[in-house]
This record gives C-alpha cells, structure tokens and sequence, in this order.
C-alpha cells in the first residue's frame, strides 16, 4: 500500500503472500515488500493487502483495530506495514508468543512520530491480542499514606481492551480454490516480455540447463532482494529439484532455490531432532539467520542467491566456507561438486562457477564429536542489517584432547571477497587449545587481517579489532565445551567473570508496574467533555485500513506528467553544458526543465540565496540542475539517468574543521553573554577544557517528499497538493518562481507521513520544481521523491562541534562557562541561526556564561529544522562537561547534576525568570519510580562479576524553551463553519503529520462549544482557508492553533447567546437551525491572544518552559561495542495533557528517535562530499528491538500551565533530548571496562555512540594489536562532517 524505500529495508510496502506449495503439500502464507516483489513471479499466488482484511466501512480486522484503538498508529505510513506482518503471523500462528511478535516485526521500521507500535500493542492473552494488562496502580503514594495524597486520580490505562472484538480464525479469507486446482496441473514454462527486460519461467530442470547454455549472462532470480539492473531473467522458483532437502550420510543437502525461511525450518528441526555435538553448525546458520535481513527478505530470498551474488559481507557465507559446505553446480556438461574454501571466490562479487552453469544445491556438513563451531556477526544495528564484520570459525580435536587437528576461520568484511585466515589456521593446527595458543592467534590474525586505512566501508579499527574479539569469544566459548566434556581440566586464567563473553544480552528483571501513569480527568467532568482523555487519533482506523490518503494516494489525472529530478554529481563545480539528447530518445520523454524555464524569479529560500534550479555553479551533490518530464514514472526515472552533465570541478569545503581552517562561516554569529567569565574562572577550584562532536540526523519520515501540481488553466492560478509542514511558504516560493501574486497559488495538506521539521522549508525546493514545470507544460505534474533522492537533497539536523571550558568548585558546583558552537549550516543558511545558545545550559544554573554560535558554510546540501532543532546538540555538549566534571570531583553525577539544577524564580543566562519551575518535582520522582540508588549497586555488582559485558546508568533532566524565537511567527488561525445540521468543519493553520494535532483541535473545539467530537470533522489545512500560516514547527502548533480554535469558537457562542437564552432548553441543532433562519453568521475565524511577541534579549524568548526527566540502563558488550536499552523510566510535564495518549505517545517516539541520534544514525560522507547512506540499507534508525526492554512514562500530575490552551504543554520536542540518558548510561558502562584495563581517566566519546565508537572506547589488548594509522599518511574513505 506504501512506498516508503523502494530497497526491502522499510517493512511499509509489506503484504501477504499465499500460495499452495506442491513440495509440502500445503498452504503457505508469508510476509513479503511488494517494492521488491515481481509482478512475474506471481503466478498461482494470491496477494493480500491491508484493504483486503478490513475497513472503515463494513468492519476492521482485529490487528488493524487494535493497532487504531491502543494508540498505536500516529502517522500512519508506516501502519499498514506493521498490520499486515501482524497478520500474516496471526494467519500461520493464531497464538503467537512474544518472541513471535517481536521476531514478525524485525522487518518494519517506524518513523518516532509516537507510540511504538509494535511489541505493546499486539500480546496474545486469553486467546486474544491486547495491550500489556495495566493495572491501575498509583506509584507514588505521599508520606501520609494516602495515594497522592488523595488529591489527583492517577490511572495507567489508556484504552479499554474489553472493547476490543476477538479474533476469530474461522472468518479469514479463504485461499482461493482455482489455485488449489491449478498446481494439480503440469506447470508450463512461461515467458514475459516488457520493454527492456525477459522474465522466463522454467518448469524442468533440463529446460533451466538449457536456457543458461543458450543465455549464460542470464541471472537466476528467485526473491529479488538483490536489486540490480538486468535485462534476461531466469526463475527458478518451480524446479523441484532446486526445492528439493534430502538428509544424507554426511549432512543435509538443500536446493538452491529454497528460502532462507525454509533452511532456517530445516535447520531448526535437524537441532531438535539429531544430537547437539551433530548440528554445532546448523546452530550457526541459525544464529546469522536470527539476524538476517528482516522476515519480508528471509521468506522469499534464496540460499544460492546469497551464495552467488558473493557479496564480501555475506552472514552465511563464512558459515559455509569455514564448514567447508559443498555445492552441486550443472550445466549441459554435467554435475560437478566444489567446496565452499579459499578459491571459491575469484574476485568482488565474482565466484569460480562457469556462466552457463546453475548452482543446484547445497550440503552443509553434519560436524562430528570433538569439533566445535561459532559463528559471530557485528552491525550497526542487531535487527535487519547488513554486517559489519561477520565469521564462521571451526576447529577440530584430535580425539579426547584439547589438541587442534583442524582449524578454519572465515571472515567477511575484512577483503573484497569473503575470506579464510590461512596463514593464521596453519600455525595453530596441531597446537593445544591454551592460552599461548590465544595469544599467538590474535598476533596472527592482527597481521592477516590487515586492511588499507582507505578501505571502503570506513571503520578500519573497528572492523580489525572485531577479528580478534571475535576469535577471543570462540575461544573461551570452545574452552567451557571442553571443560564440560571433561577434556581441557580447567579453564586457563579465565575467571567466572569471563564467561559471560558468549551469552546475549541478560534482560531486566520485570517490575509489577504499569508503563503509563497519568492524571484522570477531574472528577465530575461532563462524559462528552474530551479535554484530558486518551481519544483515538481521528485518522488511527483509516491509517490501519490503508484507507487514509495521502499526497501520492490522490488518484491520477487526465494527462498527468511524472516528473523526476536531475541533481548534481558534484559537491562544488561550474556547469559547463547539459546534454539531453539522449534522454529524449526514452519512450515517453515530454521536455526538459530547468532555470531557464522559470516564468517568475529563480532566486529562492529563506534568505534568498538558494535557486529554484542551479544555473551556472552547483554547490552540493544533489544541487538541483533540472527535471525529465515523462509520462510514468519509470519512463521519466530513465531519461533523467541519460541527462548527461560536464563540470569543471572546483575545491569543495565539506567538513566543519575545513570551513574553520578557510573561515568560510555565514553572517550573524550569535552571542549570550552573562556575568563576569574571567572572575567566575578565577574564583573556581578546577578548570575542565575540552570538545565534543555530534554528528547530524536523517529525518526518514517514511513518507518522502511529495507534489502534486494542477495548473486551472487561467490567470496563472494553480492547486498545489504538497506533503509539507509550512503550507505558507510553500505558497510564497511558488507563486515567486511562477510570477504570479500568492492568491493564484492554493497550497493543500490531507496529512503527512512524518515530517520533524525536514518538510519545514525544504519541501519547498520539490514543490517549486514542479510548479514551474505544470506551467511549462499546462499539464497536472506529481512527483514523490525516492528514499535516496530525498536522502541526498533535502538535508537534515547539523552536525556540530562543541569547545567548552568550564570553571567548578570542589563539591561541583559550576561558576562559570565559557562555550563555542560550530554547526555544519550546508550551502545555504535556510534556518541555520537556530535555538542552541539558548539551551547550552540544559537545566543548570550557570552564574558567569560567555557563548558563541557560528554556521559554517559547506558544500553539503543545506542542513534545515530537526525536532528540538539546534536544543538537543546545545543540551549534549553541557551534559558532557557535567559528566566529566563529576568525574573530576569524585562525585556520583547524579548529586552534581541536582545540584546545580535551577530553582524556581531563578534566571537564566538569557535572563528569563523562571516560572512554574517543576524539574525538581519530575527529578525526585524519576530516582524514586526508576529505584536508582537500589539499582546502582547492582549494576555495580554486575560490572565486578563480568569482565566483558558491562551495564551503566544515567539520569538526564531537560527543560526546553516553547515558542518561535521570531516574534512574528507565533500567530495562528482557525475557521469554523457551523453547518445547519449541526455539524462543524473545523479549519485551521497546523498540519497533520502523525503529532495529533487535529485530535487536539477537535477536543478544543468540542469543550469551547460544548458539542460531542463527532459532530466536528477537519478535511485539511489549505492556503484558502486559513491563509499566512505559521510552520507546523516548533513544538506550539497545538498551543497557538488551540487559542485560534478557541477565540473562533468563543465568537460563534456570543452570536448564539442571545438564541440560547430565549430557548434554554433546545438542543445545539435547535439553537444552529434559529440562528440561520434569524440571518446570523455561523462562520467565524479566530487567532490567538498569547503574549507572545517579546522584546529580544530584555524580554523572554520563551513563553515556557517543559520539563522531563529521564533515568537508563543499558548494557554493553566490551567485544563487538554492541549495547542493550534494558530500562528506561520518564518523568515529563506536559501541564494538564489535552490528550494523555497522543502526549505519552509523543513522548515514547521522541524518545526513540533521540537514541537513534544520540547511538545510531550515522551519516557519511565522502572526503569529496558526497552522502553515502542514502537508504535503510546503510543508514540505521532504530527498529524495534531498540526499544528499552521495561520503558515506563509518567505524566506529572498537579502541573497546570497557565499560559497555553487548556492549561496544556508543547509536548512534541522536548523529550528527544532525555534519550541522552541511554547515551551517558553506556558512557558510565565504558568507563567500567577501562577501569578493568587500569584506565580511570575522562574520556572523549563523540555522539552517536555507535557500536564502533563504544568498542573503541573500551581499550584493552586487542584494540592495542590494532593501531591507528597516522591521520594525514591516507585517504580516508569517510570524513566526519
């Protein structure tokens, strides 16, 4: 139903597959991306999509239900996904486990628009799925003994599961009967022809040999998940004896076109069913399948095909060189065997089979007593990715000793092939299995595991140290088999604490508590008063039905155009000619469109310096130079790849230290200071200086950007349906490049699938695109971006380099700051000068502060708005400084951070008073609810029993300053149309993008003028409507817009007062139907009255303030640098929530996006500038299984903010900045593991905290056998922008 990558690597697309298997006699359903899925290859099969389960106008399934109706739908793009990967393992299992659930999601992202959606909200109990039981349970009972001191309802639940309709297996769809028949019959070859490509489907085996004889560059596909251009393909998918598993003398035997799913059943019933010391290896395949690609990829990739396309970071394929597998290859000549060694592969991507030849099985070998088998791999992420390093190793005694016969270590990710560690195996064949034998293998390995410092894939440390932590955990792993079958007497040096090494991530132990808290509404408050109640997201049923529609979902028009964009290859160069010529050849070619078609001006942006598309000089990879207008898609995707482009290449600028060195720097610096500095440091105990870097973001809202243009033929007017958070801008820029004035341009936004601040400004850089090229040609023009389109041009949240020198006394209190800020603003300044001066204190009172914020101007494409937009960097940098500080003092952070925390009615460094200050109240609660200081000592217990894993745990305040900081855009509008029925259409100048924001809207309106919800309906937002808008940005869209609905409303009540005095007991139908037939308006507009137009610096910036706290465990593997979320608990005051469920929903998926940016997502670049993660391939956000293990979130109670609408709180950025915690709780682990290598000094760890970077930190002697290269001697592959 949705697009959302176009690689397998989202989970968005995803639908059910069924199909009769003739091999195994039954029906089979699995998951699989219809991105990747081809059409040919479905033949015999039936599809099912989230409309064919349920929908809004007879009845939802129960997983599309339960996913609306727990809140776990937000902006919707990603739902259908996650519905149809529910359902298809409800249609195989219709009592699933957790294990079950969580293991059906590994292929589905979400974007962290809200709740997580997944493991919460599907859990089977009583033959039904339902949200976790949450019982209503206060967790704060005051002194006095009373709940709360019995002054405020609590509860914990946030939808009522008895509502919910049970699942009923007998009511599915039935797998349509003609297929049945169909597979009965003798399958005939098939062959498709489309324009480029042959798809020809064989039958026999011999009809298969003979198509490779007659086309021997054909590629056999079976899943397609390896997306590559191809003009012949052969399926094989139907020949029985490449399905085919046999069990022989010496192993199991497995067709070459058996799903990964499949080997992954076989292998798992050969574990169950043959003695363990027989299936060592099957239990290795197992494990590298565990976290193969996601389930979408598994159930339909095939075994030979991850074989033969020999990629050199394959997770089976040192599995199977080290297990010396064997491989039946057969053409026209014959069989012949080969086995999987050192020669296999030739070269990248290159293998010694024959072109005319077919790999036809597999046999992975049974492994005998006395032979032991490990198999490891590391990524950046443990749930659907690829590997970083990955390896099978095995060794074999000699009988009934510790002496090595045999020894075999595969790596992947250390060549351009998957290799075997030669050298390293012979030298320690016939050696005893000790100590001296470890030592000398990782000397060995360090040196025949070399790589260039220029390596592609970056990471050369890492990936090099990973070889011998590798070999150290398949070591001590084989070491306690030996012991326990009594051959090795006792285990070296290796104390208990070592142990450890080969065991997963221990979970928390699980705490009878509920994972919500909030406060119930008042008591006495009318029932269809909503203010204050978890009402369901008014789209929630529509978005799990698939029905709801979005930018690209608008049905096509009469003669409609697609549109795709031609960008710059290079990062900084003048354009020396554009030749189209033989794109024009491409069937279906329309025109070519680029500057010198812009009716009206060229120059555009925030500050007028970015053009509509690049003339002379482009400066950035992904500069916009022009657009290929076609009629379909893939027609206009070719010609824009024919456009060809000469440059003359000038010296770009990329990095931040690069625009220092030139002082290439965009004007207006920015300065706070307050206080005397050069005193403060005087009078101070300690002086601390030191730096940290944080890298940007990708915002990967699942929906790309999105236009849709529709000239009307007169006057230059045009309707612009467009996925963007800033409709009014997007008006201006347009009616600016057409020349036309803003009331000929209609902006229109249904919803959005995600935005954080990337659909700010920069969606305004597609619209005006295809705005110019709908004039050109007076045609309707779309076009929705491709995930690595919309990765390359649109930017995303700055990089930045932080320089502190910080002033303390000996008890850690901080006397003075002084702080420079440099952010990576990208070609153009858009909204670079943003919030981070005014939150480099984070939470903390800093007498004497001297500060100064600088943009450097890169050849990067312009970074742009990024939830918490410039707060969260500002926020890390003074928590770095606090945790060293700590350290410095000996003292535990927690007492220093509490103390420097601020008081109520203190001021801040930009000299606000701070005014219902409720941190102190959200912190005390957060060490009581999250048992800090019981918890301390066991982890501290923990870090003394394990040597190489270690836990930590931090706890991080925040407070976030709400408002624009540009005065004049803290207005809104709103209109509401009161129709004679009763009904209201509600209109006003936020955007949907998933926050809730119409949810609220309704519930404001619904209390103003005392009608139930249902009577109130919002279609959209639109420049007709509410015009000069505000950006929905900023965390106050509910804020501004709830005081615009509300003065609306407050209007439409006094015209009708004199009416409802005169018949005080009619109806609201009966008050409306007077008011028309007596000729009073039932329109009325409205914005809002919310002093919010301060003077700059004397004034406040902020209207308020929010806060939150947030304590987490986690914990770390020393080895490999991974790390476990186990434990996260929150406190956040969101005032009185005007929807509880929306609020906690925001706060969940902040946070989870915020351990993507501070652990994660790691953007690279090029030394020349251009990005190389342009997709969920290689950049990672967090999947599910980030998701802290226990993750509790508690609304503080009694905190009524005055100074918004309905005493409520900006809730949607202030909490990504408390996932910091996960951060510097596996920063306090770090420190653990160097205190065991003697190290107890600070230590520099820059954000993300990747897996790299952790196992990096974590000095010992195997990062020591690794050394780095001396910077400036080579080429790096990436820089750190």
């Amino acid at each position: 139903t949705k697009l959302g990558c176009g690689e397998g690597g989202c989970g968005a697309c995803t639908v059910m597959i069924s199909k009769y298997d003739p091999f195994r006699k039954k029906i089979l359903h699995h998951t699989a991306n219809a991105c990747l899925f081809p059409i040919c290859a479905l033949h015999h099969v039936a599809v099912t999509t989230v409309e064919g389960i349920g929908n809004t106008k007879s009845r939802l399934h129960p997983a599309q239900e339960r996913i609306a109706k727990s809140h776990g739908s937000q902006c919707g793009f990603c739902t259908p996904g996650i519905v149809m990967s529910m359902y298809t393992l409800l249609r195989n299992n219709p009592e699933p486990h957790m294990e079950d659930i969580e293991d059906a999601f590994q292929g589905n992202i979400h974007s962290p628009a809200g709740v997580q959606p997944g493991r919460t909200v599907f859990c089977k109990s009583c033959n039904v799925l339902m949200l976790f039981r949450m019982a209503e349970v206060c967790l704060f009972p005051l002194q006095n003994g009373g709940c709360c001191g019995g002054k405020t309802m609590t509860s914990s639940s946030l939808f009522n599961s008895s509502e919910f309709q049970p699942l009923d297996p007998t009511q599915e769809p039935i797998f349509p009967p003609e297929l049945m028949t169909q597979s009965n019959k003798q399958q005939k070859q098939m062959c498709f022809k489309g324009e480029r490509v042959m798809w020809i489907q064989p039958t026999t085996l011999s009809e298969l040999v003979a198509l490779k004889s007659q086309y021997p560059n054909a590629k056999l596909v079976v899943g397609n998940t390896e997306v590559g251009k191809r003009k012949m393909i052969i399926a094989p998918a139907w020949i029985p004896e490449m399905n085919a598993v046999q069990h022989t003398e010496t192993g199991v035997t497995i067709g070459a076109a058996c799903t990964l799913k499949s080997v992954e059943e076989v292998m798992r019933k050969a574990v169950s069913d043959l003695p363990p010391y027989k299936t060592e290896i099957f239990q290795a395949v197992l494990e590298q399948l565990r976290w193969f690609a996601g389930p979408q990829i598994r159930n339909v990739a095939a075994i030979g095909g991850n074989i033969m396309t020999a990629s050199p970071i394959s997770d089976l394929n040192p599995v199977l060189m080290a297990s010396g597998s064997k491989l039946t290859l057969v053409s026209k000549e014959g069989r012949r065997t080969v086995t999987m060694d050192e020669k296999f592969f030739t070269g990248y991507r290159k293998t010694i089979v024959k072109p005319e030849e077919i790999l036809l099985s597999v046999e992975i070998p049974y492994s005998k007593k006395g032979e032991y088998f490990s198999a490891f791999k590391q990524a950046s992420r443990r749930e659907d990715d690829i590997a970083i390093v990955t390896c099978g190793m095995r060794v074999l005694f000699k009988d009934g000793t510790s002496q090595v016969e045999e020894i075999k270590l595969s790596y992947g990710g250390m060549a351009p092939t998957t290799i075997l560690a030669l050298k390293t195996c012979k030298e320690l064949t016939g050696r005893g299995w000790n100590d001296k034998l470890l030592q000398d293998a990782c000397r060995l390995l360090s040196g025949e595991m070399d790589l260039s410092p220029s390596a592609p894939g970056g990471m050369v440390d890492f990936r090099r140290t990973l070889t011998l932590s590798f070999f150290f955990k398949f070591y001590l792993t084989v070491l306690q088999k030996l012991s326990k079958s009594g051959t090795a007497s006792q285990l070296g040096i290796y104390l208990l604490s070592y142990l450890s090494v080969s065991n997963p991530f221990s979970s928390a132990s699980r705490v009878d508590q509920p994972c919500v808290l909030l406060q119930e509404v008042p008591k006495g408050q009318a029932v269809e008063d909503m203010v204050g109640r978890p009402l369901v997201h008014v789209s929630a049923s529509k978005q799990a039905s698939g029905e709801a529609v979005y930018c690209d979902d608008i049905p096509h028009y009469e003669n409609e155009l697609y549109l795709t964009l031609v960008t710059s290859t290079k990062a900084h160069a003048k354009i020396l000619s554009v030749d189209t010529s033989e794109a024009q050849s491409v069937p279906g070619f329309v025109c070519f469109v680029s500057a010198k078609d812009v009716p009206g001006s060229n120059v555009t942006g925030i500050a007028n310096d970015e053009t509509v598309f690049a003339k002379d000089v482009v400066t950035c990879v992904g500069h916009i130079i022009g657009a290929v207008l076609a009629d379909t898609q893939e027609h206009s995707r070719r010609a824009a790849k024919a456009v060809k482009i000469k440059y003359e290449e000038l010296k770009p600028i990329v990095t931040i230290q690069e625009a220092i060195e030139k002082q290439s720097f965009f004007k207006d610096i920015k300065r706070i200071n307050k206080g005397d500095v050069k005193k403060g440091f005087e009078e101070s105990d300690h002086i601390l200086e030191g730096e940290m870097y944080l890298g940007g973001q990708e915002h990967f809202y699942l929906e790309t950007h999105c236009t849709l243009a529709v000239p009307k033929g007169e006057d230059g007017e045009m309707e612009l349906f467009v996925s963007t958070q800033n409709p009014m801008k997007t008006q201006e820029f347009a009616a600016n490049a057409l020349g036309v004035p803003s009331n000929r341009v209609v902006v229109r936004v249904k919803r959005m699938g995600g935005g954080f601040g990337g659909k700010e400004t920069r969606s305004t850089i597609l619209t005006s695109v295809v705005a110019v090229a709908a004039f050109k040609t007076g045609r309707a023009v779309r076009c929705m971006l491709d995930r690595d389109e919309d990765m390359l041009i649109s930017g995303g949240r700055h990089p930045f380099l932080g320089r502190y020198k910080v002033g303390f006394m000996k008890n850690g209190r901080v006397k003075s700051l002084e702080v420079s800020y440099y952010s990576n603003g990208g070609n153009s300044v858009d909204l670079s000068h943003g919030v981070t001066l005014l939150h480099l204190d984070n939470s903390y009172n800093i007498p004497n502060v001297s500060s100064v914020g600088i943009v450097c101007k890169t050849n990067l494409p312009s970074n742009t708005a990024f939830r918490g937009f410039g707060g969260p960097q500002g926020m890390m940098i003074a928590e770095c400084w606090m945790s060293d500080l700590a350290r410095k003092c000996g003292l535990p952070p927690e007492e220093v951070r509490k103390l420097n925390l601020y008081h109520e009615g203190d001021t801040t460094h930009f000299n606000q008073k701070l005014e219902g200050f409720t941190l102190r109240r959200c912190w005390d609660e957060c060490l009581s609810s999250s048992s800090y200081h019981a918890r301390k000592k066991l982890i501290e217990e923990f870090n003394k029993q394990n040597r190489w894993k270690k836990r930590g745990m931090s706890i991080i305040p925040t407070k976030f300053g709400i408002s624009f900081t540009v005065p004049f855009l803290n207005q809104a509008g709103a209109l509401v149309h009161v129709y004679t029925d009763g009904s209201v259409l509600l209109t006003h100048g936020g955007t949907e993008m998933g926050q809730g924001l119409h949810t609220k809207m309704i519930q404001v309106a619904s209390r103003a003028l005392g009608v139930p919800t249902s009577k109130i309906y919002i279609s959209e937002t639109s420049t007709n409507t509410v015009p000069n808008t505000s950006p929905t940005a900023a965390s106050v869209s509910a804020d501004i817009n709830g005081m615009a609905v509300y003065n609306a409303c407050q209007t439409i009540l006094k015209r009708l007062e004199p009416i409802k005095q005169s018949n005080p007991k009619g109806s609201w139908e009966d008050w409306i139907k007077t008011a028309y037939e007596s000729c009073v308006s039932l329109s009325a507009t409205g914005i809002p009255d919310v002093g919010y137009n301060f003077e700059k610096n004397e004034g406040k910036p902020f209207s308020y303030f929010s806060y939150g706290v947030a304590c987490s465990e986690v914990e770390i593997d020393c080895l490999t640098g991974d790390h476990k979320n186990i434990r996260t608990d929150i406190v956040m005051d969101v005032g009185t929530s005007l929807n509880p469920a929306i609020d906690i929903g925001q706060i969940e998926g902040a946070f989870v996006q915020g351990i993507g940016l501070f652990t994660m997502e790691e953007l690279r670049y090029s030394p020349e500038g251009n990005l190389y993660t342009r997709g969920p391939g290689m950049y990672k956000i967090p999947a599910f299984g980030d998701i802290p293990t226990e993750f509790y979130v508690s609304l503080l109670r009694d905190c009524p903010n005055s100074k918004a609408v309905y005493s409520s709180k900006a809730v949607g950025e202030p909490p990504l900045f408390l996932s910091a915690s996960v951060f510097y709780a596996i920063k306090d682990a770090i420190y653990s593991a160097r205190k065991d290598s003697g190290l107890t000094e600070a230590f520099r760890l820059d954000s993300p905290a990747t897996p790299e970077r952790i196992r990096n930190a974590c000095v010992d002697i195997f990062t020591k056998m690794c050394p780095s290269a001396e910077p400036g001697t080579f080429k790096p592959w990436c820089v750190r922008v």
